[in-house]
């Protein structure tokens, strides 16, 4: 799996309006509906053939499923039938729970659905057996195109399907989130939030129930009020317990979506309610408040009709909020980002977008436990300058995610426990190192590092400036991430990457010393003795000297010099053009080359012969050589060993070809500012 660079500089969220075509034919959905029209057949969708490899990636399906259209199941197939309510979501065998509650609350606002699920298609006389549905993925909106082969047992869907036997909106819709995920299989198991997320294009926060704040029913009140998405769950203490029923009719390890919020008059007094639906459309809490509990009579019609409550075994319950609190242990709230919501919503987030990657030996550097690496991880500048509305602090969300781990299970993949941390920063610009890490301690945190798609909070902190450090819990991790900044005042952010920058010292130019040292004596008599009369050596003849004299040095314990370094010597030192080089040329790459070595030894740290890839960045800056991730990984990837060491050999090989193309930019440099001089002169 290649993770190579990933721009991280600052970029705006985009509208779903501009919603990008994914099908491999490079055609858009209405392009490829009319050709199949003009044809006069169905589409058949070759990205996600109607076949066991879309369904399962690590297993045979477990019962013979056969592939069939809406038509060839019921008579008269319809898209919709009499709107898209959280009704027509009935969980089938498929362990995505956690996706149905998501598309569950998707039907409580209108203008999401329907940028999620266009409805301008459907069975009628246009129809083609195309569809097409829009899912947000790291900043991006995709709109994905499928056939409506879905897969059945029996004549009946063996997945997502409708109460409505008619009705097809919402076994389509996870066919294509399916699709986007590579298989069926794929999501089984995950969270709601992250469905959300890919819906609205939003950002998850996630509350434990038992240590929720003092005013808990006021904060999912307003994400309601404000069209967010929330949902709950009961955790599990073994995997035996999963999908157990309590006493009081809840099902653990299950995820729910949570529909409503308000206070009912009962009995001269204020009660707080709140509105669950299981996915399943049936199995509901059967505790007070319940459909047909005894609190009801005491509730007036007209009030039961404003709180639409009605007896049905529709797997929708009403709850006390106090019993809430008890029995259930987690909320997940998808709070919408400004496009996502209506224009007259009274609160909208500002959001800044961040990609980048963690790249085994330069940019993976793991947690704050792991000091040698951390400071090599991405880093990024936040710039805090407006507080809150009546208040001294800041208030944003940073939400970290890494990008498309579940796609890539059929890989082996999993999800990487990730986190992040934000630091008070220094008055200095570029890449801060080890030793700040070593001596600062971090103003705020991730809460935990875990192993979610997404790791997001809420901080509050005096305007400022601050790092934020997004990082993998162990080091040597490979994954590509997506970091969003949500604030509620304008936020300006910067990626800590170096400008790529040379700062060599001035070419020595030997001059003759009055008297020569001893060192220059043996040096130039062994010179004499390889080199011969013409008092030139060649590449083999180099590697015979360097190596001689190397193995002479007791604090040098690296291997000995390649030919391919000395034929690169010879390239970078030879002035005549004839191969090989003069004592004058060699004696000036001699002094090179003790530099590079002293660098070397500094960065050695364990003493062993080789250095850390994740030193590199560090050696090179001392060398005179300022690089961004993207020339580091590149790098990284050409010169260090499996284990992320780099040996002397390929430092040297490595400096000896910057030093070349720091000479050939520069000879660029000149001629074109010669050129631009000579314009301006005529």
């Amino acid at each position: 799996m290649p993770y190579l660079y990933q721009d991280s500089k600052p970029r705006p969220p985009v509208l779903p309006g501009t919603a990008r075509a994914t099908h491999s034919s490079g055609k858009a959905y209405q392009e490829l509906k009319q050709e199949c029209l003009h044809k006069g057949v169905l589409f058949e969708d070759p990205d996600f053939p109607a076949c066991n490899s879309s369904l399962f990636f690590s297993e045979k399906p477990p019962i013979p499923f056969i592939w069939k259209r809406p038509g060839d199941i019921v008579k008269d197939p319809k898209f919709i039938v009499g709107g898209a309510t959280r009704t027509d979501i009935c969980q089938g065998d498929l362990g995505d729970c956690w996706l149905l509650a998501a598309i569950a609350s998707l039907t409580l606002n209108e203008k999401t659905l329907a940028r999620v699920v266009p409805l301008d298609q459907n069975f009628g006389p246009d129809y083609a057996g195309i569809f097409h549905f829009q899912f947000w993925q790291h900043n991006e909106w995709l709109d994905v195109v499928i056939d409506d082969r879905l897969p059945t047992f029996k004549g009946r869907l063996v997945f997502l399907h409708s109460a409505e036997h008619n009705e097809f909106w919402s076994a389509l819709l996870e066919k294509a989130y399916a699709k986007l995920n590579g298989s069926y299989e794929a999501l089984k198991g995950g969270s709601t939030i992250e469905a959300m997320e890919d819906f609205t294009g939003g950002v998850g926060e996630m509350y434990e129930v038992k240590k929720a704040p003092d005013n808990f029913y006021e904060i999912l009140e307003k994400a309601l009020k404000r069209c967010s998405m929330v949902g709950c769950s009961i955790d599990t203490n073994s995997a035996a317990e999963s999908e157990a029923k309590t006493p009081f009719g809840l099902i653990k390890g299950h995820a729910y979506s949570v529909t409503g919020i308000d206070e009912v008059s009962y009995r001269g007094r204020r009660v707080q309610l709140i509105r669950i639906r299981n996915p399943w459309g049936q199995v509901e809490w059967n505790g007070p408040w319940s459909d047909n509990s005894l609190e009801w009579r005491s509730v007036s019609p007209s009030e039961q009709r404003r709180l639409s409550q009605a007896a049905r075994d529709d797997g929708e319950f009403w709850m006390k909020f106090e019993d809430f609190k008890v029995h259930f242990d987690k909320v997940e709230i998808c709070n919408l980002t400004p496009d996502a919501l209506e224009d007259n919503t009274a609160h909208k987030w500002e959001v800044t977008i961040h990609q980048g990657s963690w790249v085994r030996g330069s940019t993976a550097g793991g947690c704050r436990n792991f000091l040698e690496t951390f400071w090599t991880n991405p880093q990024i500048k936040l710039h805090l300058t407006e507080k809150d509305d009546g208040e001294d602090d800041c208030t944003f969300i940073a939400a970290l995610m890494q990008k498309d781990r579940r796609k890539l299970r059929r890989l082996g993949a999993e999800m990487l426990t990730i986190g992040y941390s934000i630091y008070e920063s220094p008055n200095r610009d570029g890449h801060l190192d080890k030793d700040f890490f070593r001596y600062h301690p971090s103003k705020a945190r991730s809460k935990t590092y875990i192993n979610l798609r997404e790791v997001s909070n809420r901080f509050k902190l005096p305007p400022g400036d601050y790092i934020l450090v997004p990082t993998t819990f162990e080091p040597h991790q490979e994954a590509d991430f997506c970091l969003r900044i949500f604030s509620e005042k304008k936020t300006i952010t910067e990626d800590l990457d170096e400008n790529v920058a040379i700062d060599l010292p001035e070419p020595i130019n030997p001059t003759p010393t009055p008297q020569e040292t001893e060192e220059d004596k043996q040096f130039r008599a062994l010179f004499e003795q390889i080199s011969g009369k013409d008092m030139e050596i060649s590449a083999e003849e180099i590697q015979y000297v360097l190596n001689v004299v190397l193995k002479k040095a007791k604090n040098i314990k690296f291997k000995s010099l390649s030919l391919i370094s000395c034929r690169n010597i010879i390239s970078l030192m030879d002035t005549s053009g004839n191969g090989k080089l003069e004592f004058s040329e060699f004696k000036v790459f001699w002094e090179k080359l003790k530099k590079w070595i002293n660098i070397f030894l500094r960065f050695d740290f364990d003493k062993s012969g080789s250095m850390s890839s994740y030193e590199l960045r560090s050696a090179l800056k001392a060398a005179g050589y300022q690089l961004n991730n993207y020339l580091l990984q590149l790098i990284v990837l050409r010169y260090s060993d499996e284990q992320f060491h780099i040996e002397f050999d390929d430092f040297l090989n490595c400096l000896i070809r910057l030093e070349n193309a720091s000479r050939v930019f520069q000879a660029l440099s000149v001629k074109n500012n010669d050129f631009i001089n000579l314009n301006i002169g005529e």
